[in-house]
């Protein structure tokens, strides 16, 4: 009696499992059209596959809980599934959405970090679009160890953040941020620009300072060459390089800036006022982008020492502090 039970049931379940098995591949491979519209969904770190299955079924992710549940006890035990916020698209399968999870194949944000932005600004910009706190950041923008090499000098990783837009993960930290920005800084000053401003007697923190400057002088990229001749220009001369920004940004750091650069903040006793000190200031002023550090490695061969504001953006530009002067007073009286 006992034998022919066993025998029956291993002829059912023989019987079963090829239905069973067919089950599992229908209810799993076929597409499913979600909830009409792309789900982010969350895998916590930690959380046991029967619960995350089972919130997938929850929110529509997927069409059967059980039957994805079953098909990962029989097929796919060894797998692991990876931490980390992914995007749904429909129509999709229970196992290309396990496979997804899977492989880590995690949902990436787009952050964007404008040229031209200091370090202090750009803690702003990531508070807002990626929820990286103020105070974490700040605190690995004053980490100069990833720059070393290239800058001994440096404070802060100012000038070094480079801009560009990023797809990171959700909750990615500060430090993450920072490393990741400063990776592509070192990736787009390549040997070449290296050799370049060794070429012009700089070194890369000369380079980055240089830019800096061109970065906030003009928004024309036809002009970043220009207003780089005149800055070598008058580096050569020992003349000062006369830059507002430099000025600006000494006040901020002062945080004495009102909005609007005056006359008398021209005498500002701050390092990083051109005015009164001749050279490159004591660092960079801003986070210039590629076309900047290409300008100030790469002056118009020209020999310009001289710009000043049009009115539309754009400058003119003298060879002599005569023309310079006429230039001045002709578009002081259009502003007028």
């Amino acid at each position: 009696m006992f034998l022919r039970t066993v025998k029956a049931l291993l002829l059912a379940a023989l019987l079963l499992l090829p239905a069973l098995t067919g089950w599992l591949v229908k209810e799993n491979s076929a597409p499913y059209q979600g909830p009409g519209s792309n789900v982010f969904f969350e895998v916590q770190k930690g959380r046991s596959v029967r619960s995350v299955i089972g919130n997938l079924g929850a929110r529509s992710v997927i069409r059967s809980s059980l039957a994805l549940t079953l098909a990962y006890r029989l097929f796919y035990s060894r797998q692991r599934l990876k931490a980390g916020e992914y995007e749904f698209t429909f129509p999709a399968s229970g196992k290309d959405v396990l496979f997804k999870i899977f492989r880590g194949r995690i949902y990436l944000h787009p952050v964007t970090v404008p040229e031209g932005l200091t370090g202090d600004e750009i803690a702003g910009v990531l508070a807002a679009q990626a929820g990286v706190e103020p105070g974490p950041f700040r605190s690995a923008f004053r980490q100069t160890a990833p720059v070393a090499e290239w800058d001994a000098r440096a404070v802060n990783l100012e000038g070094y953040l480079f801009p560009d837009t990023y797809l990171v993960p959700r909750n990615v930290t500060a430090g993450e941020f920072v490393d990741v920005m400063v990776g592509e800084f070192r990736k787009v000053f390549h040997e070449g620009w290296r050799k370049r401003a060794a070429e012009l007697g700089l070194s890369v923190r000369d380079i980055v300072i240089l830019a800096s400057l061109i970065e906030k002088e003009t928004g024309l990229p036809g002009e970043r060459p220009l207003v780089s001749a005149v800055f070598h220009n008058r580096l050569r001369l020992g003349m000062k390089l006369d830059c507002d920004p430099t000025v600006i940004y000494g006040l901020k750091l002062e945080d004495k800036y009102s909005g609007r650069l005056l006359t008398r903040d021209l005498a500002f006793p701050s390092a990083y006022n051109t005015y009164i000190h001749s050279g490159l200031p004591p660092g960079p002023i801003c986070n210039p982008g590629r076309q900047a550090l290409d300008a100030a490695l790469y002056p118009a061969p020209e020999s310009y020492l001289y710009f000043v504001a049009q009115g539309d953006g754009s400058h003119h530009f003298s060879r002599s502090f005569a023309e310079h002067r006429q230039a001045v007073q002709r578009y002081q009286l259009k502003k007028n």
